[in-house]
């Protein structure tokens, strides 16, 4: 049985092994969990610290991540579709493969995160900070890219490789 506890050491929610979907993981003290593979779909993890979390697999589908610490976390081949990310710290994380469809990124902290084959398809990354990430082979189209933030080049790169209309 594992404990999850809040920033102020409070337990909030106990894991044993059940799945945590619709969980209410607010504000939990997250960080270098190993919850691979872990159904979180619809789950409340606003404002969590999960930097450096291992959610590889994962079923984040429609989870609310707003606001959370998900710097170097791993999402690789994690269901993030429909998922609330607005205004997360997603610096440095690994999301190769990930599905955000449709996901909500807009103010999103992206900087030098590893979107590789990744779909954001729909997804809105108004105002995003894409410096330095590494979109190779993911699939933005129909995506809202107004006003993000890229390094020199990825805009003429983005522009042409995927057809986007990128604007400030």
């Amino acid at each position: 049985m594992i404990e999850i506890n809040n920033k102020h050491g409070q337990v909030i929610y106990t894991y044993d092994g059940a799945d945590l979907h619709f969980a209410d993981l607010s504000d939990a003290d997250l960080h270098g969990a190993d919850l691979r593979n872990a159904d979180l779909h619809g789950a409340d993890l606003s404002d969590a610290d999960l930097h450096g979390a291992y959610l590889s697999y994962a079923d984040l589908l429609g989870a609310d991540l707003s606001g959370a610490d998900l710097r170097g976390a791993y999402f690789s081949g994690a269901n993030l579709s429909s998922a609330d990310l607005f205004g997360a710290y997603l610096f440095g994380a690994d999301l190769r493969g990930a599905d955000l469809f449709g996901a909500d990124l807009r103010g999103a902290d992206l900087f030098g995160a590893v979107l590789r084959h990744a779909v954001l398809c729909n997804a809105d990354l108004r105002h995003a900070d894409l410096r330095k990430a590494d979109l190779s082979g993911a699939n933005l189209s129909g995506a809202n890219l107004s006003g993000v933030k890229l390094s020199s080049g990825q805009r003429e790169d983005l522009i042409s490789a995927l057809g986007c209309v990128v604007t400030e």
